[in-house]
């Protein structure tokens, strides 16, 4: 990747953690804002015009998503994209580039399955990672008992891996996992893959409440959320930082104008999290 990205110097360690730690603590006290784009949607420049949208229009952080030919944890509106987007020819490679461009205006943290870590080699992986500037990685099929290695690779190279718990995770893994979580912790606030609902406040502060109790690091709400309304109240219900994904994909693959579709949606959302 490109002189901006280090150009091979040595890893600083944690400078994902701190960069990611930096986006939260600068909201003070209001929700951090983390919009999902699909790297390559529909095709790989308007994906990162998107993202340079998104940037633009209040994003604090952008998760960027590798797409995957099987997306366990993605709902109907995210699969779609990331088919269309294999089908576009995207490359891990050409989605490293959208990050490589928009990491020196916010945090990025790569999401992707753990079948695409594992065929470029854990160590790899983590160097292209960091080379393109990403601040940490999401690996939502990467079980705890099988996270050491990558979980170093990423330490190797200051990225944070950012765990995943869900309504259902037990109390005793639920605090095995926040006591490792880096970054952030993700927290799914619904069972089920991702997708526009009408999830609300209370079943928000049930789960927040359940997850803060177990880690130190700021604990981000996705799955399900997709209004301005819906993201105030995530943020009343004590969220850190709010994710939304398929809302914005939907309207990227609606408009005329990806870009300027979605960065309407992440003002929205920027605008209610402010209110």
């Amino acid at each position: 990747m490109g002189e901006a990205a280090g150009d091979g110097a040595a890893p600083e360690p944690n400078a994902g953690d701190r960069r990611i730690a930096q986006a939260f603590a600068q909201r003070r006290g209001r929700a951090a804002l983390m919009p999902y784009l699909m790297g390559g949607f529909p095709d790989m420049a308007t994906s990162r015009s998107i993202g340079e949208a998104y940037a633009d229009n209040g994003a604090d952080l952008i998760e960027l998503g590798v797409p995957f030919s099987d997306p366990l944890a993605d709902g109907p509106v995210i699969h779609a994209a990331g088919t269309a987007a294999l089908r576009a020819g995207a490359t891990l490679e050409g989605v490293l580039g959208v990050a490589e461009a928009l990491a020196p205006r916010l945090p990025v943290v790569l999401m992707c399955y753990v079948n695409v870590v594992l065929a470029r080699g854990t160590g790899a992986f983590a160097h292209a990672a960091r080379d393109a500037g990403v601040s940490g990685l999401i690996v939502p099929d990467l079980p705890l008992e099988e996270a050491p290695e990558i979980e170093q690779a990423c330490a190797d190279q200051g990225l944070a891996l950012v765990p995943l718990v869900a309504p259902t995770t037990p109390g005793e893994r639920l605090a095995a996992i926040g006591a490792r979580a880096r970054g952030f912790l993700y927290t799914v606030s619904v069972t089920g893959t991702t997708g526009e609902r009408t999830t609300g406040e209370d079943e928000f502060r049930s789960i927040l409440e359940r997850v803060r109790a177990h880690t130190s690091v700021p604990v981000a709400l996705g799955f399900g959320i997709a209004t301005p309304e819906q993201a105030a109240a995530a943020a009343r219900a004590g969220a850190d930082g709010v994710i939304v994904g398929s809302r914005l994909v939907r309207a990227a693959a609606e408009a005329d104008d990806p870009a300027r579709a979605a960065g309407d949606v992440v003002g929205a959302l920027a605008a209610g999290l402010i209110g």
